[in-house]
């Protein structure tokens, strides 16, 4: 850019300034061999000077410009990072001040999930016994509660946003956190189908309370003892006394590396067994639970074969005793989902989406055969003489699952269930769940039917499919919890169902089997920080719908009697000193169709714990 022009006097040439560079031109004027006059020197110097002041000017200015719009841009980065700075610390002191307790959940922490663990590629040797388990099998063991009941709403939202369903974990604390969302940041077991993120490690890895001796492993506990007064139908609906020692559980898990852990459920139930008669026991002592879960990604974990929960309605995964509210377990986990259901299986279940999980499970076919061993013959047959039916019109299919143990089991079939589990982002405190179970054929080998005259005729094939739905809603910023629960039982074929076959027309089944539950709760703070729950539950179940069938039909004993017709009212109160302990009352009013009816009413007390 030429920046001036002037001419020296009696020079008759142009001086122009480009930039930095000076330019004399005299094409107009011959060279005299002489010296430029001093002033015109002067005037060419002056030119320069400011030629190049000029020139620095501009550069400078433009510098200017960009180092301002860099501060500016700086500025802003540094604001943002303040407000960022500001929002963790704002996180960080909600977290130290939030109590253990899970997530939104309220009565049963999901079934378990082994613990979750890390990616399979890449993963790291755990180290000095840390587990890293993600929700399945998330093995923190810190006392966990209701988590319905002490979990504030912005909790349950706060996990709804984490979860990545996986199966159940084992710890305590993830049963309880999953009981409400299905999820817990800190779970142990989690249900198949609801994932999360790995739970920090714990320092008191055996029951909650003190530290590990073996590195990766981890003992929890629950347990659940009884008493009250019950009306005995048997005894013409006499209130009787008495006292239940019903269950004492472990919950062992070991992590044997960053993607493969074992979970475990040893049970005594009802006080155990004994063989003295002096001791009189009368219970059980089962193992619920072995698995081995090897963990791939959130979107898929394959559960190897083992002893594991059908995973059917929320209670079967979640039947803790800290996780609901009445002292016994909700009807409908009595008979059309007969928790604790558990069979020999194998599966896998992971994370679909945010908010939405999966698991899917191939297990022992149920049976329909409801008798002791002796009845059970060595050629994997049914002995003949008669035998008691495994699903029936008085406890539905309480009776139905198959042994466990010693290659006893009288079918070859197997039975799928899939089961998705969701925690809308738009709804916050709810959480629900569906599933369906297939069975191609319930029919054991060797069942007959007992006809009148005493013979015995081979029963056919009869699918058996189940339905249920359920869904658990914590309002927020309420103390008020909703419960829902739906059940449906088909039968292809009941005219093979022994029940009908079997001359008492007492247990015969229809087409159908079907129950729905609706609840109510709601928490109060008290000012010692124990949380009370008020409770209401209705419960509506048929055992015995129309179109009954077989050879109880031909002999005239089709006749619907009523009392697998039921209506249930459960009022009481569950009383949480903390997340991990519970005090129980409560009244069941029981209504059946049945001539003489229920004569079942029940007021009990209880206590329970998850550890």
């Amino acid at each position: 850019m030429v920046l001036i022009s002037c001419a020296g006097r009696g020079a008759g040439g142009a001086v122009s300034s480009n930039g930095s560079a000076l330019s004399i031109d005299r094409s107009s004027e011959p060279l005299r061999g002489r010296s430029m006059s001093l002033s015109s020197l002067l005037a060419a110097a002056s030119i320069l000077a400011l030629s190049a002041a000029a020139a620095q000017a501009a550069d400078a200015g433009a510098s200017r410009s960009a180092d301002a719009a860099a501060v500016k841009a700086l500025m802003a980065k540094i604001e943002s990072m303040e407000q960022r700075i500001n929002t963790l610390q704002v996180e960080l002191k909600d977290a130290k001040a939030k109590k253990p307790a899970g997530i939104g959940q309220s009565a049963s922490l999901a079934s378990r999930t082994p613990s979750s663990t890390v990616a399979l590629t890449g993963a790291k040797d755990a180290r000095g016994g840390a587990v890293k388990a993600s929700d399945n099998a998330s093995t923190a063991f810190k006392p966990v509660s209701n988590a319905m009941a002490l979990a504030d709403p912005k909790d349950v939202n706060a996990a709804n946003s984490k979860t990545a369903d996986a199966p159940q974990s084992s710890s305590p604390a993830s049963r309880l956190a999953a009981a409400f969302a299905d999820s817990d940041p800190k779970p142990r077991f989690l249900p198949a189908a609801d994932l999360k993120a790995p739970p920090p490690a714990s320092a008191k890895d055996l029951f909650g309370a003190a530290p590990t001796p073996v590195p990766g492993m981890r003992i929890g506990m629950y347990g659940e003892i009884k008493m009250g007064s019950v009306q005995n139908p048997a005894a013409n609906g006499q209130w009787q006394n008495g006292f239940d020692m019903a269950r004492l559980v472990l919950l062992p898990t070991y992590q044997v590396n960053d993607y493969i852990t074992f979970n475990a459920e040893l049970e005594w139930e009802h006080g155990g067994i004994a063989i003295d008669a002096d001791d009189k026991l009368h219970g059980a002592i089962e193992v619920e639970q072995a698995f081995f879960d090897v963990k791939f990604n959130d979107h898929f974990t394959l559960r190897s074969p083992g002893i594991d929960l059908i995973p059917i309605s929320f209670t079967n995964l979640y039947h803790e005793p800290t996780l609901f509210y009445s002292v016994q377990r909700p009807q409908l986990a009595n008979g059309l989902v007969p928790t604790t259901w558990y069979a020999p299986a194998v599966g896998f279940y992971g994370k679909i989406v945010d908010g939405l999980n999966y698991q899917f499970q191939a297990s022992q076919s149920a049976e329909d055969f409801g008798d002791d061993f002796d009845h059970r013959g060595d050629n994997g047959r049914i002995n003949p003489g008669g035998y008691g039916a495994g699903i029936n019109g008085a406890e539905a299919l309480k009776l139905a699952r198959a042994p466990i143990g010693d290659f006893r089991q009288l079918s070859n079939e197997l039975a799928y269930t899939l089961r998705l589990s969701y925690t809308p982002s738009f709804l916050p405190g709810f959480a629900g769940s569906s599933a369906i179970y297939y069975s191609p054929n319930v029919t054991p080998r060797g069942a007959y039917a007992t006809q009148p005259d005493g013979t015995e005729t081979p029963l056919g094939k009869n699918a058996m499919t189940i339905f249920n739905t359920e869904a658990r809603y914590r309002v927020p910023n309420t103390g008020l919890e909703l419960r829902g629960e739906y059940a449906y039982v088909h039968f292809s074929n009941p005219e093979n169902l022994r029940a009908n076959n079997d001359l008492d027309e007492t247990n015969n089944v229809g087409k159908s089997m079907w129950g729905y539950s609706a609840e109510v709760a709601y928490h109060f703070r008290a000012p010692n920080d124990y949380d009370i729950v008020p409770f209401y539950r209705y419960t509506r179940q048929n055992f015995q719908t129309s179109g009954m069938l077989g050879s109880d039909l031909t002999a005239g004993l089709n006749n619907v009697t009523g009392s697998g017709d039921m209506t249930f009212h459960d009022v009481g109160l569950a009383i949480f000193p903390n997340p991990s302990l519970v005090y129980k009352l409560n009244y069941t009013k029981v209504i059946d169709h049945s001539a003489t009816g229920a004569m079942s009413d029940r007021i009990l007390a209880g206590v329970g714990w998850l550890w």
